[in-house]
Order: structure tokens, then C-alpha cells, then sequence
């Protein structure tokens, strides 16, 4: 199944039985026009609510870790619509801390852990009238780009069960391009966001680190993970943007507040930018037809915002054990007096990772690390200097299967022969975890595809530059019609009168 034309479908008609909602549905539209609706009382949050629970009871997804319908039903009756999200029912992933709400990071070591307060994000969108539904599933600790827990089972993609929707931000994923709910957050440490977002035929937007707070108790181990979110639509992210951005006293690291994000859409005129497209980033091996793929759909976009198209080496040094390894100093942080009494409740690659770490993490190897980063660094910003945007693939190939683990193949190619163990095992990383490192920010569009399964377009900025790439995605979403919800998502009776 292909969109219109193979790419290009500049009408928001339907797309081979895939349909953008409409209002008739609404929580299967996005969450801009859900707040539409009910302050012209089209539709009334608690209504929508309702539709979202029905959708969810019937789900063969897995999406959620916990649901809190009680409390989701009194904050819908009481909402404040004239708040940015006043009414709309959120999900939330399950690493965020929410008050009330277990908080186990999707690992058994924690299974009996609640949470005694609101991370700053959670915080934030509650005062703009957020109905917290429900908790989206992720991997354990978001540590691989599948969600597929002991504690919880596996999250399935709604474009086909028998696939992963990604991870770790999967849950989140699978509930909005499920139909399930219109909105949840994410985090994004090596992709978690733009991974999912590309696997699930969604908008991810990766910020710029520090855009929006980690706090309280903020780590500052790797430096590398954002918060952010999986939505169906450009404006429902720049609206999200707008609520959760700005300078916490308790994430040092965190930036001043910018705001305008959803007002300032469409005003910035990328036309006569430069834009560098490298389906595999030079850094990765990626399937053919996914990199004939995302080529199409760059050109497609570039040539409907005016880029100017240039060639461009990145020269980024190729991924290696050094990013994973420096993600273990906070997950050791995290466990506490739980490692390594309760061992055996990790997963095997959590225990294994973790372990590895601890043998091999000397000072020695900590300057590899730090060498590493500055070497990357100093590319990524070579790199900035011959091009405004660089245009690669989200994912080197389609939505692998639900239980995992990642691939460390693509068709066509045995890639532990060709590029060795190690190299092969991060190749699922090595299109998004540059951008973490980096700390610039990145977004992945739907681009169509391949098998049935969607693709996801990447695309890198420098840093500080979310509201040009926001500016982008919405010509993207004009030019590159992509549906708001899988097919075979829940089409229930209308909650409206007729």
C-alpha cells in the first residue's frame, strides 16, 4: 500500500481506506481541534473522554501500563477549555514520575513503586487543563527501541500487530496512531521519540537538550535524553512546545523559555535554505526501498519549500559502545541499593549491559567517551556549516517484530560481516543517536510505505533551530498527506447529536 502518487497528495482526503477523522470522530482527530470543539460545544471533554475509554477497552495494542479513568472523568467534567489543552485526554510515559501513578520504568525491580510527585513536564501540562488518562507502556528503563517488557508484555503497531511500534516511547506511539488517545508524551535519549514517530506513521520532534526540563532530580550523567511527544499533527507538537518549554530551577541544564511556538507557525520562510539528503546518514546501513523511500519524500518536501539541495559528507564518526556505555552511569545512579541485590529482575540486556559496564567503565575508558563526543561534535557542526537541514531515513528499515529484539540485519544484508558485531547491533541507532549526542535537534515526518508499514523522513537541524523545523514539517504535512490515525483504528458511533 502506497499514499497517492507514491509521496506527494497535497489534498486531506483519504488514503486507501487510511481517513483523517472527521469531527464526527473527534477524538480521532488531533488535540488542537479536540479544544476547537468543545469551546464551540460541539463535543464536551468528558464525552471524548469516553469515546478514548471505550477505544482502549477494546485495544489489542497493550499501549498502557496504567490507566486512571476515575480521576480522568472528574478532571474532564471540571475542564477548563479556554486552557491550551483544557479537556484533552493525555497519555503519559511510563518514566515520567505522576503523582499517584505507579512508577516502575517498565522494570520488575520497581513493580511496587508509586510515584509521590509530578515531574516538571507532568506539572506543566496539568496547568493547561491536560486530562491525564492514562500510562503509556516503554521498554524497561527506555533502553532498546522495542517495548517489550516482563512486567508489562509487548506493546503492538497498530499498522500490524505482529510489529513493534518501537521504543522506547512505544505505548505512546501505539495509542495515538491507534486511535486510542490523541496525544502522549515521550523521551528521547537515542531516538526514542523520532523511532516510534517513524514506525507508527507519526510527528515526533526530538528538541534541542534542555528545550524542556528533566526535573526534580534531573541526572546529568549521559546528557543526551529530551522530553517531548508523539502526536498526529505540527501544531498539536508546537501548542505542546509552547505549554512545556522554559527554565526549571531544579534542571540547571534547562533553557530560558521561548514562546510563540504555535503562533509563530508558518511565519518563518525556509525557502532558498539548504538541505543536504542522505538517506543513511553515512553512518548506517539502511534497506533499499527505505532509502528509495525517504529520498523521494525529501525531494518531495524540498522541492515544495524552495530548499536548495546540496552534497554534503558528513564524516560523523561511526557509533560505537561509548554512547551506550555513558547511559549506564544513570541507570546505576537509578537502581540505588536495588543493584545488584535484585539483579536477575533486569532483562538480559539490561543486566548485560549494565554488567558490561561495570567491568570495562575505567578512566581510561571514560576519556574514550569524552573524546568520542567531542569528535562527533566537531562533525555535526562541520556538517551545519555546508547545510541548513540534513534529510536521512528515521529507521534503516520497517517497524521489526513486536517482541523484539532489534534487528541486527536488513534484507539483502548481513551486516555482523560486513560491519562487525558491535556496529551492526547499534545500526538501529546510528540515524537518531547522533542528534542526542549532539544535543541538536531532530524530527521525524511520515513519508509514506514500504510493505504495508510506514517510513519516517528525518531530519537534523543545528541548535536552537525547532521553530524552523516546525515551520518544515508544516509544509511537510501539507505536501506529504499522511493520515492521523492506522488503519483499523476504532471507528465508533459519533458522540455527537447528528
Amino acid at each position: 500500500m502506497q499514499w497517492p502518487d507514491g509521496v506527494l497528495n497535497p489534498s486531506a482526503g483519504d488514503v486507501e481506506g487510511v481517513r483523517s477523522a472527521p469531527m464526527t470522530e473527534p477524538w480521532l482527530d488531533d488535540a488542537c481541534s479536540l479544544v476547537d470543539a468543545f469551546r464551540a460545544r460541539r463535543v464536551s471533554p468528558a464525552e471524548v473522554l469516553d469515546a478514548c475509554i471505550d477505544a482502549i477497552a477494546s485495544s489489542p495494542l497493550n499501549a498502557f501500563s496504567h490507566t486512571d479513568f476515575d480521576q480522568a472523568r472528574q478532571a474532564a467534567l471540571a475542564a477548563d477549555v479556554t486552557l491550551p489543552f483544557g479537556g484533552v485526554p493525555f497519555g503519559v510515559k511510563e518514566l515520567e514520575s505522576t503523582v499517584r501513578w505507579p512508577y516502575t520504568e517498565a522494570s520488575l525491580i520497581f513493580k511496587d513503586r508509586m510515584a509521590d510527585h509530578d515531574d516538571t513536564l507532568v506539572a506543566r501540562l496539568r496547568a493547561t487543563g491536560a486530562v491525564l488518562a492514562a500510562q503509556t507502556t516503554s521498554s524497561e528503563f527506555g533502553g532498546i527501541n522495542c517495548t517489550s517488557t516482563v512486567l508489562h508484555g509487548t506493546t503492538r503497531n497498530p499498522w500490524n500487530p505482529e510489529r513493534t511500534p518501537g521504543g522506547s516511547s512505544g505505548g505512546s506511539a501505539a495509542a495515538v496512531a491507534g486511535g486510542l488517545l490523541p496525544i502522549a508524551t515521550g523521551s528521547d535519549g537515542g531516538g526514542s521519540i523520532r523511532i516510534p514517530a517513524g514506525f507508527s506513521g507519526l510527528f515526533g520532534l526530538k528538541a534541542t537538550y534542555g528545550r524542556i526540563p528533566m526535573g526534580p532530580f534531573a541526572g546529568m550523567s549521559s546528557l543526551t535524553s529530551v522530553k517531548g511527544c508523539l502526536t498526529r499533527s505540527v501544531r498539536d507538537t508546537a501548542r505542546f512546545f509552547d505549554a512545556c518549554n522554559g527554565f526549571d530551577q531544579r534542571d540547571p541544564l534547562s533553557l530560558p523559555a521561548v514562546g510563540g511556538w504555535e503562533a509563530a507557525l508558518g511565519s518563518h520562510d525556509v525557502a532558498g535554505m539548504t538541505v543536504a539528503i542522505i538517506p543513511d546518514l553515512e553512518t548506517a546501513r539502511v534497506r533499499t526501498e527505505v532509502a528509495d523511500q525517504v529520498a523521494a519524500a525529501a525531494e518531495a518536501l524540498a522541492g515544495a519549500a524552495g530548499l536548495r539541495v546540496v552534497v554534503v559528507h558528513p564524516k560523523l564518526p561511526p557509533l560505537r559502545g561509548q554512547w551506550a556505555m555513558a547511559g549506564q552511569v544513570g541507570l546505576r545512579a537509578g537502581l540505588g541499593s536495588a543493584y545488584p541485590a535484585r539483579a536477575e529482575d533486569l532483562s538480559p540486556e539490561m543486566r548485560m549491559g549494565l554488567e558490561g559496564a561495570m567491568q570495562r567503565y575505567t578512566l581510561e575508558k571514560a576519556a574514550s567517551i569524552e573524546s568520542y563526543r567531542r569528535q562527533l561534535n566537531e562533525a555535526m557542526a562541520d556538517l551545519f556549516e555546508e547545510a541548513d537541514f540534513v534529510m536521512c531515513s528515521s529507521n534503516p528499515d520497517v517497524a521489526f517484530a513486536a517482541e523484539g529484539p532489534p534487528p541486527s540485519t536488513i534484507p539483502g544484508a548481513d551486516l555482523i560481516h560486513e560491519i562487525g558485531f558491535s556496529r551492526a547491533i547499534m545500526n538501529n541507532a546510528a540515524l537518531t543517536a547522533p542528534s542526542n549526542l549532539n544535543g541538536s535537534p531532530a524530527m521525524s515526518i511520515p513519508a509514506g510505505l514500504v510493505d504495508g508499514l510506514p517510513v519516517g523522513l528525518q531530519v537534523l537541524a543545528a541548535h536552537h533551530r525547532e521553530q524552523l523545523l516546525l515551520d518544515l514539517a508544516l509544509v511537510a504535512e501539507r505536501a506529504l498527506s499522511w493520515p492521523k490515525v492506522a488503519p483499523g483504528s476504532p471507528h465508533r458511533s459519533s458522540v455527537l447529536a447528528p
